[in-house]
């Protein structure tokens, strides 16, 4: 069996994320549940897991990143996420350019320059709108599912703009659209468009480098990859695990300090 070498740890503000990492930089296991109040008991109980599934050296360097590093007393070092999305998803894609990471509370843009190096950035952590959050929360104010939420999106042939930057005031136009009879679908679709819009701008902000890389949970929603494509003109690459990519980064971090001075 692989030996598990190193972990990284992502603890962001709606899950918490750890990946597992042998001599070679591969991903062997990763552990991925809703984020606890009491997060440093949940992270040791995942690493239990993790080291009980895999094996693992005595002593055993791990590195946490995300909206929770600081209060993991136990790890070795925390990075911030600019480093740990950057290195994660460049070694995952083999490729420099342009990524896109949305996560629960707060979205991302990175250049990533040669060997996984962040060159520039442009974080939005103020406000819901482009991130995560404001999916979720305009897609429980219709009563749909986020796979449904989607879907609709992709299915409708307009779009009813939605102006409001903010997740509350956007909840009041939603009001006002179904009020006044706009189809569900074109609220929809208008919703991942003002999402999209905000994220473009923090694109061109940073500089668009193709390739256009997408990390994070809503990489895996299809409406966003087709609109943030469309926006750009540019293909929209996701890696195979989008949301462990930070802990991923971790992981790699973590793995050279097991490393002696001029090792690889």
């Amino acid at each position: 069996m692989t030996r598990l070498v190193a972990v990284g740890i992502d603890s962001g503000s709606t899950t918490t994320k750890l990946v597992g990492v042998s001599a070679d930089a591969a991903l062997i296991g990763w552990r991925l549940e809703s984020a606890h109040p009491c997060v440093e008991e949940q992270v040791a109980r995942m690493l239990r897991d993790l080291r009980c599934e895999l094996g693992a050296a005595e002593e055993m360097p791990t590195v946490a990143t995300g909206y929770g590093r600081k209060l993991l007393t136990a790890v070795t070092k925390s990075v911030t996420e600019i480093s740990c999305h950057a290195r994660g998803v460049h070694a995952c894609l083999k490729t420099a350019g342009t990524l896109v990471d949305i996560g629960g509370q707060d979205s991302k843009v990175i250049r990533i320059g040669a060997g996984g190096k962040a060159v520039d950035f442009s974080m939005n952590d103020k406000c819901a709108a482009g991130t995560g959050r404001f999916l979720e929360n305009t897609a429980a104010r219709l009563a749909l599912p986020l796979d449904e939420f989607a879907r609709r999106a992709l299915a409708a042939v307009d779009d009813a703009p939605i102006s409001s930057t903010c997740t509350v005031f956007a909840e009041s136009e939603i009001i006002s659209l179904i009020a006044r009879g706009v189809p569900l679908d074109a609220i929809v679709r208008g919703l991942h468009r003002s999402m999209v819009s905000r994220i473009v701008t923090m694109i061109y902000h940073v500089g668009l480098v193709a390739p256009l890389m997408l990390s994070g949970g809503v990489a895996r929603n299809p409406a966003v990859r087709a609109l943030l494509a469309e926006a750009t003109g540019e293909a929209v690459i996701v890696p195979e695990q989008p949301q462990l990519m930070g802990a991923y980064g971790a992981a790699l971090l973590a793995l050279e300090l097991t490393r002696r001075p001029g090792e690889h």
